[in-house]
């Protein structure tokens, strides 16, 4: 609260005035020489004061004449202004008491009449003087302003006897100080006229100056010295100058008021050292921040020692330069610190993640962090010849099989692991620390390495399973090799539960091949099953969960009740097929020796019991049965096919319930027939 009000006392507080002398007669000796009028009045004398001291005055005393003649002027020179449009004169007088007299006289007087005159040049003033004065007795003359009339507060009563020039301390003891102001002053000069009216008086000093505000410094600005004003109200408004380095806040040029005692007052705004530039105890000139230190921004804040890791060169630095290898970030401000690359990670290791061969890496951070927060790391992947290798340069790049989780660069956690690599291969691996000034630094990123070199690992998941059969009580199963097998594969192992079940009350069976039949099982009920397989390293994940359905009870009798007349006319109807077939082959090789075959078409027709056309396609004249498909067949996209579960078997495949929405239409339910495992080209 103190310190408030302090800086409010400062910031209300005038600045003390200066008084420009133009006349003082206080300090001459010589003769004045000022012009009077009429030559009778006033007498130029010299005497000693009151210290001693010999100086000139100017002395009246014709109380006795005619009260008609009792108009006694005494002029200054021509003063010049100095653009000042107010003056102050100061008297120094005594006055004889008229009751003192030994014959009073009705006209003395015991005051004085200031009148003052503006002109140009002596000569214009000169011109008139001779006539005006006596003129008449006005309070205003031609040309002359009156400016008061002074009376004496003291008066000497006794004129002690005395050599010339003695000093009379009678007299001198009781001398008159009046200051008089007049105003206002527009031409280039004046003269002040001191006019005697009757009195007994001895004129022993005369200062003429005006008042201004002094030439200084506030806030950084600086003001030229400034006269008062003409009005005793009178705040003159200057505009100041900022010193040099520093420039006006706000945009608005400082101002402060000159009153007419000439006193600034009433200050308005001010300036701010430039950057590198601070300001100097009293507020009156910026200074260059020395070496060592600097200054961003512009302001009235004191330098500031330069930020770790810089330094400057010259004086009046606004920022800082980093030293040799450290840097300064385009985020960082020039105030800020300058900061260096980290150092390397620490501690890597490695391990395996999954089954499947992935590797995990770990790390700790670096041990110096150049100055930072942030850290950043990247992981280089290499493949070397042999793990003997001795020139990491003999090493080649991993490619893009290799994937990073969750990246390669920019990671911000201090683990990754590494998938798809392949099995007994050498690896290098670089992990690399970095921040915001690393690509600032002509050096590469410092980095930690390790190699190491990945054994056989498991196989990887089944891909899918077929129901090969099923009854009420068994279901047979197939499978593909798995797409990665890493190796031989050794077994298969399958598990089982009831839909309603959770894995937790599987069923387990192995097998050295991919097929495989369940026994024991529930008539009508869903079952979810499992495959996985297992080599020289281990077993490899689960295939997704796959639900069959055996068959009811009720349609597995039924089947095999209608087994066995298809089971006799099946035999008999082969017997008869194979007669026919036979008889075909000879009647076509004997007509093949005569003209090209019939069947030489691509595209083959038969007639139906119905009477209708179908098409089919003789693979036999394809080289590629796949090309086949392709002509004769359209292909559908996958994505707008969902399968949904096995509710059968089929010649060549199983027969799966399943949904179909092509683009742009309404979902059906549709019947999917998949072609089993191992099945021949021509199927």
């Amino acid at each position: 609260m103190w310190s408030v009000f302090l800086s409010l006392c400062l910031f209300l507080q005038p600045y003390s005035a200066e008084e420009v002398m133009l006349l003082d007669t206080t300090e001459t000796t010589s003769e004045l020489g000022w012009t009077t009028y009429p030559d009778t009045g006033w007498d130029e004398v010299s005497v000693l004061d009151d210290r001693g001291k010999l100086i000139r005055t100017f002395e009246v005393c014709n109380i006795n004449q005619n009260p008609r003649l009792q108009d006694n002027w005494l002029a200054t020179p021509f003063l010049y202004r100095q653009s000042a449009p107010r003056m102050f004169v100061t008297l120094r007088f005594s006055v004889r008491d008229c009751a003192s007299l030994r014959s009073p006289s009705p006209t003395c007087r015991e005051t004085l009449t200031l009148y003052y005159k503006q002109a140009d040049s002596q000569r214009e003033l000169m011109r008139t003087w001779a006539a005006e004065p006596s003129s008449g007795e006005t309070e205003t003359r031609e040309g002359w302003v009156k400016i008061d009339t002074i009376a004496a507060d003291k008066s000497f009563s006794k004129v002690e006897p005395s050599s010339p020039h003695q000093y009379q301390p009678n007299r001198y003891s009781r001398i008159n100080v009046k200051t008089r102001s007049f105003a206002p002053l527009t031409r280039s000069g004046f003269v002040l006229a001191i006019v005697d009216s009757g009195a007994c008086v001895s004129l022993m000093g005369v200062s003429i100056f005006y008042r201004r505000c002094s030439a200084t410094s506030l806030h950084l600005a600086s003001y030229v010295a400034t006269p008062s004003g003409a009005e005793p109200t009178a705040l003159v408004p200057v505009t100041g100058t900022c010193v040099p380095h520093s420039k006006s806040q706000g945009g608005t040029p400082p101002r402060m008021h000159c009153n007419a005692e000439g006193e600034w007052m009433v200050p308005v705004g001010g300036c701010a050292c430039d950057e590198g530039f601070e300001p100097n105890v009293n507020e009156s000139a910026c200074l260059p921040c020395p070496v060592g230190y600097f200054k961003a921004v512009s302001g009235s804040v004191p330098c500031s020692v330069c930020p770790p890791n810089s330094r400057t060169s010259l004086e009046g630095s606004s920022v800082c330069e980093c030293r040799s290898s450290f840097y300064r970030a385009p985020i960082d401000a020039n105030s800020s610190a300058c900061t260096t690359p980290p150092s390397a990670p620490v501690s890597l290791t490695w391990e395996y993640e999954s089954a499947d061969g992935g590797v995990s890496l770990r790390w700790r951070p670096p041990v110096d962090m150049g100055g930072r927060a942030e850290v950043w790391y990247g992981v280089v992947c290499r493949i070397c010849p042999s793990p003997t290798f001795s020139n990491p340069a003999a090493c080649s790049w991993c490619g893009e099989g290799v994937t990073f989780s969750p990246s390669q660069t920019y990671l911000k956690q201090t683990k990754v692991t590494l998938n798809n690599l392949l099995t007994r291969v050498t690896y290098l691996i670089q992990v690399q620390a970095i921040n915001e000034v690393s690509a600032l630094s002509p050096f590469p990123a410092r980095y930690t390495s390790i190699n190491f070199t990945t054994s056989q690992s498991v196989p990887s998941t089944v891909p899918m399973m077929h129901q090969l059969s099923r009854a009420s009580d068994s279901i047979t199963l197939s499978w593909p090799q798995p797409d990665r097998p890493n190796g031989d594969i050794l077994e298969y192992q399958l598990r089982y539960y009831d839909k309603g079940s959770d894995v937790d009350s599987a069923l387990t069976m192995f097998s050295e091949t991919n097929t495989m039949t369940v026994n024991s099982l529930i008539p009508g009920s869903i079952y979810a099953f499992q495959i996985r397989a297992r080599n020289e390293r281990g077993y490899g994940p689960y295939s997704n969960t796959i639900y069959f359905t055996t068959l009811p009870l009720e349609e597995h009798s039924h089947q095999i009740q209608n087994r066995l007349p298809l089971l006799v006319g099946s035999v008999m109807g082969g017997a008869a097929f194979l007669l026919v077939v036979a008889a075909i082959v000879v009647v076509v090789v004997f007509r093949s020796k005569r003209r090209e075959s019939p069947y030489s078409d691509r595209l083959q027709r038969y007639i139906s019991n119905r009477g209708g056309v179908k098409y089919y396609v003789d693979p036999s004249t394809y080289e590629d049965p796949s090309e086949a498909v392709k002509e004769f067949a359209r292909e559908i996209e996958p994505a707008h096919l969902k399968i949904e579960e096995v509710i059968g078997a089929a010649q060549f495949g199983e027969v799966s319930r399943g949904r179909y929405r092509p683009a742009g239409r309404r979902e059906v339910l549709v019947a999917v027939k998949t072609l089993r495992w191992g099945a021949s080209d021509r199927e």
